[in-house]
């Protein structure tokens, strides 16, 4: 009698059944890892922030003065206009600093990688000057491939997922930070077979504390934190005003590949209620040149109406076959990593008329000279009928 009163009870409560929302701590890990203006608060060491935020200013700097005026005003050019407010953006670990860079106006952004977004509770209790340093060393090196190569190592990402900062909410804070953002509400969640979202409540996050988060990568070591901190959704605004109108940046922790998407189909229904959408992806491994990563490559080719990527995007066959436009700019001899000849030498033939890049965007090719390159796709409004 006394555990149903007591269920009853829980269930009539307004406030059990509110997710949780970590604002409060993520403003703190704001605060310190894009280096905010304002005083360290205790217990946390004021000089190994301040020694970390030396490094970083300089290559904050040198994003916003770099990628995020000349790779702005280069996408700006190629957008077309009316196209859909959601952006999806897959092998997109760690960096909301481009998709914002490149879609400033996206009101849904979509990111998806093997790395899970992490804990953000840790660093308010945080006294221990040396593990602050250490974490946020390894945030350093991790960002900084990002911040001044426009691409990131997957091994280096996966560091992230341990110790005393959340590895891949820390890289989007610093995406919103260096596009003059801010977030104002911060919430985990898990994809529901159907593609729903279910946002955890606090009572849920409690009952997942002593589990540990699985890894997504055989090689990479697990992760130190609780599966419901695997998902983020992040509300922000302009900087500055809180009253502004919200939008929303989702990070999903995912197995891009076809046996991912089978053993999680919760994941293909999320994506497929978006409908039409714009898209990018980039350093993504040539990953959707392989007939392991089908899933998504098609999933790509029936929704997006407007997509940049370098040459680890979709094949510009695909594109064709689907009915829609590409473009090529910057210069292509060779794969950065070894891949199928076959699409190489496709690839070559469509740089051979290239237009100049005015920038680097994701890898480079694998010539001596380590070219830039880019591929910009538009398609129809309408998806065309599905291949056999």
């Amino acid at each position: 009698m006394f555990s149903f009163t007591l269920a009853a009870l829980l269930a009539a409560s307004p406030a059990a059944a509110e997710p949780a929302d970590f604002i409060d701590d993520v403003r703190l890990v704001f605060q310190v890892v894009t280096c905010q203006p304002g005083p360290v608060p205790p217990p946390l060491d004021a000089k190994v922030v301040e020694a970390y935020c030396r490094q970083m200013t300089p290559k904050f700097e040198r994003f916003r003065s770099h990628w995020g005026v000349t790779a702005r005003e280069f996408i700006a050019l190629q957008r077309p206009a009316g196209l859909p407010g959601e952006l999806v953006y897959p092998f997109g670990g760690g960096d909301l600093m481009m998709a914002l860079t490149a879609f400033p106006e996206a009101s849904v952004i979509t990111t998806l990688s093997l790395e899970l977004a992490g804990d953000p509770r840790r660093l308010k209790s945080l006294a221990d000057k040396n593990a602050l340093a250490q974490s946020l060393k390894v945030l350093n090196e991790t960002a900084t491939t990002t911040l001044l190569s426009n691409d990131s190592k997957s091994v280096n990402l996966s560091r992230l997922q341990r110790g005393e900062l959340p590895g891949q909410l820390s890289m989007h804070l610093m995406g919103l930070a260096l596009n003059d953002q801010e977030p104002v509400s911060v919430r985990f969640f898990r994809v529901e077979p159907d593609g729903a979202l279910h946002y955890f409540t606090h009572a849920e996050i409690d009952a997942l504390e002593r589990e540990k988060a699985t890894r997504l990568k055989a090689s990479w070591k697990p992760p130190d934190f609780s599966p419901a901190f695997a998902n983020v959704e992040v509300q922000f605004v302009p900087r500055g005003h809180p009253q502004a109108p919200r939008r929303v940046h989702r990070h999903l922790g995912a197995n891009l590949s076809d046996e991912g998407f089978a053993a999680a189909p919760g994941l293909l229904a999320h994506l497929d209620q978006k409908g039409r959408v714009s898209a990018m992806t980039k350093a993504a491994s040539y990953l959707l040149w392989q007939n392991a990563f089908s899933v998504m490559r098609e999933w790509l080719l029936a929704h997006a109406v407007f997509m940049i990527s370098d040459s680890t995007g979709v094949p510009p066959r695909y594109w064709r076959k689907a009915g829609c436009a590409v473009q090529t700019f910057g210069s292509f001899q060779k794969s950065f990593l070894g891949t199928w000849e076959g699409y190489q030498e496709e690839l070559r033939a469509e740089f051979a008329s290239a237009r100049r890049l005015p920038m680097r965007f994701g890898y480079p090719d694998g010539s001596p000279e380590k070219r830039s390159h880019c591929l910009v796709v538009k398609c129809p409004a309408e998806a065309p009928a599905a291949q056999p």
